[in-house]
């Protein structure tokens, strides 16, 4: 259900980065809350360097998008290249590499807002494909939910983690 306070996308940078951080922190919290360690695992993003230094390569490569309501962030979108575990496209795309939102305002429209702004950043490049991967176990959830914005599957793949492989499933949704 959408909120009745106004949601505002910015484009973000480095002072947004420990914003990005912590929403990804609260919702590390909730999966493992939830027996969904598989997903992220249990340990905060906020104080894993590999992370910290992936969220700043966002906002330095200008893809960062921050959605805020009430002057609170609300969301975040990093958009850019394939990330380096999926196979590449066959024309040019654009590719989400990132959509977190704040777990005690889910379900208010921030996720959709956000890619809806990903498809205003494709138009404007003339791309016809948004690409995108998520996690594929957890019963599928997270799948279902870019399925229900519009996006169709793809591929799937694996990630060898310590100890066992991370399912992936790739989304696409065309303009």
């Amino acid at each position: 259900m959408p909120d009745s306070i106004p949601l505002t996308i910015r484009s973000g940078g480095l002072d947004d980065v420990a914003a990005v951080l912590a929403l990804m922190d609260q919702a590390t919290e909730w999966l493992v809350s939830i027996g969904r360690e598989d997903q992220w695992g249990s340990e905060p993003h906020s104080t894993n360097p590999k992370r910290i230094a992936q969220i700043e390569g966002f906002a330095r490569g200008g893809g960062l998008w921050i959605a805020e309501r009430d002057a609170a962030v609300v969301g975040a979108l990093s958009v850019g290249e394939a990330l380096p575990y999926v196979p590449p496209a066959e024309e040019p795309e654009l590719y989400v590499q990132l959509l977190i939102s704040d777990r005690s305002t889910s379900g208010r429209g921030a996720g959709a807002a956000l890619l809806a702004r990903a498809r205003e950043l494709a138009l404007a490049q003339g791309v016809a494909l948004i690409r995108l991967d998520c996690f594929a176990g957890g019963e599928g959830a997270l799948v279902r939910y870019y399925e229900k914005q519009g996006f169709t599957r793809g591929d799937t793949f694996s990630v060898e983690q310590p100890g066992r492989e991370w399912p992936g499933q790739i989304l696409t949704r065309r303009w």
